[in-house]
């Protein structure tokens, strides 16, 4: 695998600033996409090489609608091919220097697959989900695993949008029966902006987009008649977070939380990078970095 390590300008980290999000048309290496793309039809039928369940798992094979966009939450407890992406050093170091963080751990992944015409995702702010962390911040490293375009249903942003106030929306998130813009265009209105304007991620497979907490986004309708399009959003949170002392965190992260203690676990929420070389020891026996090894062969 030959892994370029990117190495954000400061025109990049300016634009993401700016807008809320970065796009990288070149990311991961061909070869290590096309084994993270092989682990995740498995994953949706059940397959977990660690014997443990994923903490979301929005689709099964015989129940669900065909048409549905398929997702799966913190699937790197169940796959090492899929945790030697998530916790990648590499993924830290790049959020938490676009996030002005001194190091970053995993806060939660979030396997897709949308089949043909696949129903969209609400937009949405995932700041708007997080007040049970403390800070709470959020930062999302969305990587395209086959060419990405409108007609895929990829991601589409409100370019500017992390500078309006953080809403709480209720509503439909799996295949709204809503415009999937609804949400944004009321936050929208109510922040001033009549037009927002619409980004839509355009990259080929292995390319990625960095997204700011509280940039508003969400997966579009997806058209093309055949064929699967697959993606994986992993989504950090700086590495000094602990848990609200007041704000619960409900009833998935809730049962990582410790009795009278707002320290959250390196087990369930492991340190991937930090600016004085910590990383979560026991890492290095789960699974393997191959981002790291190849940007240490590169120098």
């Amino acid at each position: 695998m030959v892994y370029q390590p990117v190495q954000l300008s400061q025109e990049q980290i300016r634009q993401f600033q700016e807008d809320g999000f970065l796009i990288l048309e070149n990311f991961l290496p061909s070869d290590f996409v096309g084994q993270l793309v092989s682990r995740l039809g498995p994953l949706f039928h059940g397959d977990f090489d660690t014997g443990i369940y994923p903490d979301e798992w929005y689709w099964r094979p015989g129940l669900s609608l065909p048409d549905i966009t398929r997702e799966m939450c913190n699937a790197w407890k169940c796959d090492r091919t899929i945790a030697s992406l998530v916790l990648s050093s590499e993924i830290g170091r790049l959020t938490a220097t676009l996030g002005g963080w001194t190091g970053a751990r995993i806060g939660q992944d979030s396997m897709w697959m949308k089949p043909p015409q696949a129903k969209p995702v609400a937009m949405h702010q995932d700041g708007a989900y997080i007040d049970y962390l403390d800070p709470a911040a959020m930062m999302t490293c969305w990587i395209a695993l086959d060419d990405a375009t409108p007609a895929d249903g990829t991601l589409v942003y409100a370019k500017g949008s992390h500078k309006w106030p953080l809403a709480n929306v209720e509503g439909e998130f799996h295949a709204p029966k809503k415009d999937y813009r609804w949400a944004m265009l009321q936050a929208a209105e109510n922040a001033g902006v009549d037009e927002p304007e619409l980004v839509f991620v355009e990259v080929p497979a292995g390319g990625c987009a960095f997204h700011h907490g509280r940039t508003w986004h969400g997966l579009c309708q997806t058209t093309r008649t055949e064929g699967t399009f697959h993606s994986i959003g992993l989504h950090t949170i700086p590495a000094q977070a602990q848990f609200h002392p007041v704000h619960e965190p409900g009833y998935i992260y809730g049962r990582y939380k410790r009795v009278g203690d707002t320290r959250m676990d390196e087990s369930f929420f492991p340190i991937l990078w930090q600016e004085d070389g910590y990383r979560s020891p026991h890492l290095a026996d789960y699974c393997a970095d191959p981002l790291a090894a190849a940007a240490a062969a590169v120098v």
